[in-house]
C-alpha cells in the first residue's frame, strides 16, 4: 500500500479524523439564519465547496452577503460564537471509521503532522480532549496556511516531498499538497463528492483496510 513507502503524513482534521464537517456546516447556518434562507443556502453551498478555508477568512464574506456592515470587533464576536456553538460538537462527532486506530497505532512508524484551517488554540483543546495530541510531531492551526506549515516542515526537517502524504477532504488540501509537490489522498465522502467529481488521484472512503 502507498503507505508504505512514505515517511511524513500530513493529515487535515474535519473531514479526515472526525466526521465533523456537517456540524460546522450547521454552526455557520446557525449563525446567519437570522437572514433567511436565501443567504443560509448560499452559505451552505460556500462553506461545503471551501472545506479548508478558515472561518476567519469565510465570516467576513458572510457578514457582507447578509449586508451587516462589521467592525473587527464584531468579527471577532462571530468567530467566538462559532467557537462557542463547535468546541465541543467537534469533540464529540463519530470518528471517520478506522482513523482513530490508524492514527493511534500507527502501524508503518510514521511522522504524523497536523494541518488544519482550525484556529491553533481550539483544535490543541480539541486534540488534548481526544487524548490525540501526542500522536502528532507538530500541530498547524489557523492563522499558518496549510501550504505554509508543509513547507515549514519539508524545509525544516529536509524532507523528500515525494516520501510525503497529505490527507485531506477539501481543495485547500490538495491544492497545498500540490504546491508542496507533496503526494495526496482524497478521504471522500457524501458533502465532497460532487466537488471531486472530476478528480482522478487516490482516494478512500475510510481508513480500515490502510
Amino acid at each position: 500500500m502507498i503507505y508504505e513507502n512514505i515517511s511524513t503524513v500530513f493529515w487535515d482534521f474535519d473531514g479526515v479524523i472526525k466526521d465533523s464537517v456537517n456540524v460546522k456546516t450547521q454552526a455557520f447556518i446557525k449563525l446567519f439564519q437570522f437572514k433567511g434562507a436565501s443567504v443560509t443556502e448560499r452559505v451552505r453551498e460556500h462553506h461545503e465547496a471551501n472545506g479548508g478555508m478558515s472561518r476567519f477568512d469565510k465570516i467576513p464574506i458572510y457578514l457582507n452577503w447578509a449586508g451587516v456592515k462589521f467592525t473587527k470587533v464584531m468579527l471577532n464576536q462571530y468567530c467566538e460564537r462559532f467557537s462557542q456553538l463547535v468546541l465541543q460538537s467537534v469533540i464529540e462527532a463519530p470518528w471517520v471509521s478506522g482513523a482513530e486506530n490508524f492514527i493511534r497505532s500507527n502501524p508503518h512508524q510514521q511522522t504524523f503532522v497536523l494541518v488544519t484551517a482550525t484556529p491553533q488554540n481550539e483544535i490543541e483543546t480539541i486534540l488534548n480532549a481526544l487524548e490525540l495530541k501526542k500522536c502528532f510531531s507538530e500541530v498547524f492551526g489557523s492563522p499558518t496556511r496549510k501550504d505554509d506549515a508543509i513547507r515549514m516542515i519539508l524545509t525544516s526537517r529536509g524532507l523528500d516531498p515525494s516520501e510525503c502524504l497529505m490527507i485531506g477532504d477539501a481543495r485547500a488540501d490538495l491544492e497545498a499538497a500540490e504546491k508542496n509537490q507533496v503526494p495526496f489522498l482524497l478521504r471522500r465522502h457524501e458533502t465532497n463528492a460532487n466537488i471531486f467529481s472530476d478528480y482522478t488521484g487516490t482516494s478512500v472512503k475510510d481508513f480500515n483496510t490502510l
